[in-house]
């Protein structure tokens, strides 16, 4: 199979009308092609007139490590280039910015969630297109998750840098497709196209990402596709006072860390209150101790994800549901449990809003796991009408 970059590197035909243009590249240190060059060296080896680079959430080089630390500009000491930070003083690109290139090439692998910000650059940088006549072409990347979809819908009014309108936390589709939803969701009027990959079957082997091709971390803590496939899930940890696992070798593939919370007495009572939620992977106690973030040098107790091996069925995982279910097992062990981080912690710099809540795109998710009488029906039949309603809207854009 190809990717979007690697089509277009092999076929003249799809470069021509980059020619006489200058051309800007969107990109990460996952952004490379087959074998394994930086897309922003193989641009330039193919004599694309490459003028400026953009780098996303944790920069272009992926060297900040954590949330919410910023990335300057600088100059590429090599091509002698600008490099602009869309997570640094500005998260949308400026004028300035946006006059530096005529096309603005979107080459960033994505992990097929709401929160995971590249969604959110593309959807700025389509908007910037618009006000500034400038192409944008996504060069599409697997999504790493695959198709299924899951999650309540962002609700109008909780619109943040993690979550770029109302769609579902696990959204099953490729960025180019999502430049396509963007565009008509907001109406937009830009000149879009995609590369799209050649033969890349989202339920063929390796259920999402093809077995034949390298994984490479987008971001410093999506080290592998099994990270990929929870993180719909244990993103939400993000809003909580447990561990996500940040600061070990394997962050984001834990339901949680703590050193206050007995894990084999929370599998038990998740086992015990919402069984079938717990279908499509291995589950494993185990510990950690953290060397920096939350609980740092401290002993956590946790339940380690496994959504691979045997044990993992691809259309009966459900991250999503699963996370909401360890939340829920840990409040009606310990009632009084300060489980979730208070407003004084910005989420992505957002004010007077519940961490978990941004990360939800609404309150629904916290305010079933803190009500005693609810049961898990009643947070299914609110994720399961979304769920229903993306996957109708997004139909008749799926382009594999």
């Amino acid at each position: 199979m190809k990717f979007g970059i690697d089509r277009l590197l092999t076929d003249a035909e799809l470069r021509k009308p980059l020619e006489g243009k200058r051309v800007a590249l969107v990109a990460h240190p996952a952004s490379v092609t087959e074998d394994l060059t930086h897309s922003l060296d193989a641009l330039i080896a193919a004599g694309i007139n490459v003028t400026s680079a953009f780098g996303p959430q944790h920069g272009l080089k992926g060297d900040k490590q954590d949330n919410m630390v910023e990335t300057a500009d600088e100059i590429d000491p090599h091509y002698n280039i600008p490099i602009f930070s869309l997570y640094g003083e500005v998260r949308r690109p400026t004028g300035q910015m946006m006059s530096s290139a005529d096309v603005f090439l979107f080459d960033l692998q994505d992990l097929g969630c709401r929160i995971y910000t590249f969604v959110t650059t593309l959807l700025y940088l389509l908007e910037e297109a618009e006000k500034h006549g400038k192409e944008v072409w996504v060069l599409d990347r697997p999504n790493p998750a695959g198709r299924p979809i899951e999650g309540t819908k962002l609700i109008e009014g909780h619109e943040s840098f993690v979550g770029a309108g109302p769609m579902p936390m696990r959204h099953g589709l490729t960025l180019g497709e999502m430049g396509h939803w963007f565009i008509q969701h907001y109406g937009l009027n830009v000149d879009y196209r995609v590369i799209d990959m050649h033969y890349w079957l989202p339920e063929g082997p390796g259920l999402g990402w093809p077995t034949d091709r390298i994984w490479i971390n987008p971001s410093p803590n999506a080290a592998n596709f099994n990270m990929a496939r929870a993180y719909a899930g244990t993103v939400m940890i993000e809003g909580a006072t447990l561990s996500e696992g940040r600061g070990t070798t394997r962050p984001l593939e834990v339901l949680f860390g703590a050193p206050d919370v007995d894990a084999k007495a929370v599998l038990a009572e998740m086992q015990a209150f919402a069984p079938e939620w717990l279908a499509g992977c291995a589950l494993r106690d185990c510990w950690f101790e953290p060397t920096f973030h939350k609980h740092a040098g401290q002993l956590c107790n946790a339940l380690m994800i496994h959504a691979e091996g045997p044990q993992y069925d691809h259309a009966a995982f459900r991250p999503w549901r699963l996370q909401a279910l360890a939340f829920k097992a840990i409040r009606r062990l310990y009632p009084d449990y300060e489980l979730w981080r208070g407003t004084d912690f910005k989420y992505e710099y957002t004010n007077d809003v519940l961490a978990i809540d941004v990360i939800n795109g609404g309150p629904s998710l916290r305010e079933w796991v803190d009500d005693a009488e609810a049961m898990p029906g009643d947070l299914d039949a609110l994720a399961s009408a979304d769920e229903a309603a993306w996957s109708e809207e997004v139909r008749d854009l799926l382009l594999y």
